[in-house]
């Protein structure tokens, strides 16, 4: 068993690390399909060993080839530690610094296996959210960390360490790069090739920004999109009795059975990976399961008629679940269902994001490494099945949006039925969570806010949420314009629901959203704790990405501009970019633009 101390000493070469391979009772991330050249192979192996001794290469060459073969990635599995992955407390981590330690703090969460979506492929969630392309990277930042001192700061360059520059105390301690790849050949095609190779990888938005706190974040986006759905579709502010069917219980998806429960309504999600059904269910996040439909449907009536709160997971495809909906509609006149969404992992269709009608999970599988077109073509169909079933509820008073993952885009390029007549490009029959609910709040300057108790220690937890929870109490009585103060209004519930209904999985963290005010005061009241010693240990504060200032993403967050520039990678997002450039190494050669 490795220690932290021998975790972050480098490279474990005397001796090598047994090779267990792929460890059993883990999930795995899907086999990839790079279609690499022979000459592109021999690249990608290049660019694996170069992180060893010529010593090792010999020994290690072939087993990087195996992997590449059988896998279309190398993940170097002999070099995944064998000490157990998880947040540990701050004072824990040999150190010269307290910001190195916190930094390690949260790359270790992002690979715990009660977080990760694949722990083993080094994916937190998302499917393809890299947190390391391999292991040996991740021993070597970790290496570099232990070392830094307060005038160094590390570069990451898609989970490649750079190396430790030169800078100051006022100067990051990390700065970060993912996913840098000029626009011609940025396609999904050439992706897959560059990152088989190992020189991009997609990092998702705080997979490899080590910034992750579990499926928390998204359960509390959820509320807030569903407590939302509800008021501007249903005209309702009491969700009981009113049903929200959907999909996905993997990484950042396993929120939407506990944001059911949260907001008083029925959800009914389908998940055709029973291990992650079954972790959501044996973590208190799925109140029932089953993998009939009869008793799903069953199940679902029963709740609706006494208004029951529940979150039931239905181990299958969600397209039978739709066409199982207008079933019971065209034969009994009866709508089953208020509300609906997707958050399967679209964005990454024919690669495990995406898991066709026709085929079981393990057959789905293996036609995806086998014969690639031919599960394309099978997702495709699918997608234009699911879509022709959402329709047809449609056409009552059921409400369906795209939840950001790319569902209603791959859907059009699937030749489904969800064009949007005399609308623009970024339009769909169906819109996007941001263009009717979220656009808003991110309009009054709202978007997460994030933080994580760096002790580890719940007690601290429970004393940010009560701050958190006063500052915004604060600021209602001193006086707010009324959609500042519902926002404000729906975070207090949110912090008092996410304590009661235990949302920690991994760090000891915490999300709401607010404005700058509340962002500045609640952190000086942090401060204020901790230079007091009501608070153990440091709080890493931090955020996600989500809203029309930080990312540049036409289908989700700047799907509400109507002005052009949706596609325009501009003030909204360069200037955080700009922030790295100016504060980051002089010597830094690659620089976001």
């Amino acid at each position: 068993m490795s220690s932290l101390q021998a975790l972050c000493s480098g490279l474990p070469l005397q001796p090598l690390p047994e090779n267990r391979g792929r460890w059993a009772g883990v999930p795995h991330a899907p086999v990839r399909t790079p279609g690499l050249s022979p000459a592109e192979e021999q690249l990608a192996l290049r660019n694996a060993l170069r992180y060893f001794p010529l010593d090792v290469q010999e020994l290690l060459a072939p087993e990087f080839a195996q992997e590449l073969r059988l896998y279309g990635h190398i993940y170097m599995y002999r070099f995944c530690p064998d000490m157990k992955m998880r947040a540990y407390p701050i004072d824990q981590y040999p150190c010269r610094t307290r910001a190195a330690a916190a930094i390690m703090h949260m790359i270790m969460n992002n690979l715990d296996p009660a977080v990760a979506q694949f722990p083993q492929e080094l994916v937190t969630y998302g499917g393809n959210g890299q947190v390391f392309s391999n292991w040996a990277q991740f021993w070597l930042t970790m290496s570099y960390l232990s070392q830094m001192t307060e005038e160094q700061t590390l570069v990451m360059y898609s989970g490649h360490p750079l190396g430790l520059f030169p800078s100051s105390p006022q100067a990051p301690r990390l700065v970060i790069t993912n996913g840098m790849v000029i626009p011609n050949y940025s396609s999904r095609t050439e992706y897959e090739k560059l990152f088989a190779m190992g020189v991009t990888m997609y990092g998702q938005m705080t997979a490899g920004s080590y910034c992750y706190i579990g499926p928390q974040g998204i359960v509390h986006g959820t509320v807030l999109t569903v407590l939302n759905a509800g008021r501007r579709y249903l005209g309702v502010k009491d969700l009981s009795g009113k049903v929200f069917v959907t999909s996905g219980l993997g990484g950042m998806s396993g929120a939407q059975a506990k944001a059911a429960v949260i907001v008083g309504c029925i959800g009914v999600i389908a998940e055709v990976d029973k291990a992650a059904l079954m972790k959501r269910h044996e973590q208190g996040w799925l109140m029932e399961v089953t993998d009939s439909l009869d008793h799903c449907i069953e199940r679902l009536r029963e709740a609706r008629k006494r208004k029951e709160v529940l979150s039931l997971g239905y181990h299958g495809n969600v397209v039978d679940l739709w066409e199982r909906l207008v079933h019971e509609l065209d034969t009994t006149g009866e709508l089953l269902v208020d509300l609906g969404s997707d958050q399967t992992s679209c964005h990454n269709p024919f690669n495990g994001g995406y898991y066709p009608v026709q085929l079981g999970f393990a057959e789905a599988q293996s036609l995806m490494a086998s014969d690639p077109a031919a599960f394309k073509d099978l997702v495709q169909e699918s997608l234009r099945r699911q879509v022709s079933a959402i329709n047809r509820l449609a056409k009552e008073n059921f409400f369906f949006w795209d939840y950001g993952n790319a569902f209603l885009l791959e859907a059009q390029r699937a030749g489904a039925d969800v064009e949007k007549k005399g609308a623009n490009k970024t339009e769909f029959r169906y819109p996007s969570y941001v263009q009717h609910i979220m656009g808003d709040i991110f309009s009054l300057g709202f978007g997460p806010f994030r933080w994580v108790c760096a002790s580890g220690d719940p007690q601290d937890l429970a004393v940010t949420d009560k701050l958190a929870t006063s500052v915004l109490e604060e600021a209602i009585s001193v006086g707010v314009n009324p959609a500042v103060k519902l926002q404000y209004m729906d975070n207090i519930r949110w912090i008092r629901e996410a304590t009661k209904h235990q949302l920690v999985v991994g760090s000891q963290a915490r999300i709401l959203y607010s404005d700058q005010k509340g962002r500045v005061a609640i952190a000086v009241a942090f401060n204020q704790a901790i230079a007091r010693g009501k608070i153990k240990a440091p709080v890493v504060l931090s955020r996600d990405h989500h809203d029309v200032s930080g990312t540049d993403s036409p289908f989700r967050e700047t799907s509400n501009i109507y002005d052009g520039s949706a596609f325009c990678a501009g003030v909204r997002s360069s200037m955080e970019d700009l922030a790295l450039c100016w504060t980051g190494p002089r010597r830094l050669s690659r620089r976001p633009r």
